[in-house]
């Protein structure tokens, strides 16, 4: 399959270590890079929903895609977190990120607004013409309060030649189908939900932007190539393996609870900025339940 840009199978939506000052930790954040280039991850994406971007400063994510570039040392693809429900301000931040030598950008569709489907196509035409960088459409409904629907990605898919992807965190199959019916062939499709990848993959979807990645990464990479190689029956096995720590990563908002399980491995601290809140004692002994069995 001939795709207009491979950024990788596992993308990473990596968590954004804090310290006990709730400062971004940067020693454990080059344990975390280490891990998940080590551990099955193809890209990092640096400043994500997952990397609690809605907390982080701009100054803050200059500075972590700067790390991470570095730290990375050209092992991993990285992707970095462009979105923003203000036009203007999803631009400057893919033309910083594009200096600063980003692999590409991930860009949300704009939430609070609710634009209509014109709205959310300016809007992605106006990052698309704005830098060269390879762009990835992010369409999660859940948290945007709007669904982008797939003639809008195919217009622009077909429009923008550095529209190369799209993170579909929108778990209606039939939607995800006539997208894939809609777009041109070497537009990709990532799922946006570890528990939609095997089922996405089955309608022609190439990967997964992924959190369970963190502690289950090359069990992830290796259900995909399995799928991939014909070898469907062990794909099918792994996903149902998996598919209790997929469910569990979601119990509380993300990224607590994966941030709960990178501390027990010792990786990170465990810290969330508020809002978010770490887990009480209760919901903590649920989620170990079923997660020790992965860690």
């Amino acid at each position: 399959m001939s795709i207009r840009y491979d950024a990788g199978e596992v993308i990473t939506a990596m968590v954004t270590p804090f310290d006990e000052n709730l400062k971004v930790d940067y020693p454990a954040l080059e344990k975390l890079i280490n891990h998940l280039v080590e551990n099955g991850s193809d890209a990092i994406l640096v400043a994500g929903t997952t990397g609690e971007s809605p907390t982080l400063t701009h100054e803050e994510e200059w500075e972590l895609l700067k790390f991470v570039i570095e730290k990375n040392n050209g092992r991993a693809k990285i992707v970095a977190g462009a979105g923003s429900n203000s036009t203007d301000t999803a631009v400057m931040m893919a033309k910083k990120f594009e200096a600063m030598g980003a692999d590409a950008i991930l860009s949300v569709v704009p939430y609070y607004n609710k634009p209509n489907q014109r709205g959310i196509e300016e809007h992605f035409s106006a990052i698309a013409e704005a830098v060269k960088l390879p762009v990835i459409l992010y369409n999660i409904p859940g948290r945007t309060g709007v669904n982008m629907l797939p003639k809008t990605v195919a217009t622009l898919a077909k429009k923008y030649k550095n529209i190369v992807a799209v993170k579909q965190s929108n778990g209606d199959l039939d939607l995800i189908s006539e997208m894939k019916q809609e777009c041109p062939e070497d537009f990709v499709i990532y799922s946006g939900d570890d528990s939609l990848t095997l089922p996405m993959l089955s309608i022609g979807a190439y990967g997964v932007i992924s959190v369970a990645s963190h502690i289950q990464g090359n069990e992830i990479k290796k259900m995909i190539t399995d799928f991939k190689k014909g070898n469907i029956a062990e794909a099918q096995k792994l996903h149902k393996s998996l598919f209790p720590i997929f469910k569990k990563l979601f119990m509380c908002p993300n990224p607590i609870p994966v941030k709960e399980a990178l501390s027990k491995t010792g990786i990170i601290k465990n810290f969330v900025r508020k809002p978010l809140v770490t887990m009480n004692e209760q919901e903590r002994e649920e989620f170990y339940k079923v997660v020790n069995n992965y860690l």
